[in-house]
């Protein structure tokens, strides 16, 4: 089975909360959030990361990159453009190798 984390501020992880997902995980500032996001990346039970589109851009260069290419976790920033990127669709579609749109 595979799991979501959304990562964020409490403002952000609150909604997914709401909605059920169980790994939500309050990062306030940048070192929290480095060290969150590295934490997440290691788990393997974790198939999803969700981030703000503001906190992917807070991460260092060198493990946004490592998200942008990351397979497992499949990392979704919410309010990103989707212009030159793969859309939500297609990393899912990546994450869990179907497409649930057909």
């Amino acid at each position: 089975m595979v799991e979501i984390a959304v990562v964020g501020n409490s403002e952000f992880v609150i909604g997914f909360r709401l909605a059920g997902i169980q790994k939500t995980l309050v990062a306030e500032d940048d070192e929290a959030l480095k060290t969150t996001v590295q934490h997440v990346i290691e788990d393997e039970s974790i198939g999803i990361l969700v981030l703000d589109s503001s906190d992917m851009n807070r991460l260092p260069l060198r493990m946004r990159a490592q998200l942008e290419e990351s397979v497992k976790p499949t990392v979704i920033a919410i309010g990103e453009e989707e212009e030159g990127g793969l859309s939500m669709r297609e990393r899912i579609k990546r994450s869990v190798g179907v497409d649930l749109w057909k």
